[in-house]
């Protein structure tokens, strides 16, 4: 798990890491984003999953927002 300071927060954390099964032996592994106000990365009171499928694509707009702004 990376865990990155939350800017503009005491506390906060972003959480990221790689959830093979997150919905059962079925399912496809996720990329999982948190975000915990509290420092807590095991417990994030935010969280998103993106398909790894989806990941190249999510890195890119994410860049691009970057390069952009």
């Amino acid at each position: 798990m990376t865990s990155i300071p939350l800017s503009s927060t005491k506390k906060g954390v972003i959480s990221v890491t790689k959830v093979e099964r997150p919905y059962g032996e079925d399912s496809a592994p996720v990329a999982s984003v948190g975000i915990s106000l509290s420092g807590n990365t095991e417990s994030p009171e935010w969280k998103v999953h993106i398909p790894m499928d989806n990941l190249a694509d999510v890195i890119k707009a994410l860049q691009d927002l970057k390069d952009n702004s």
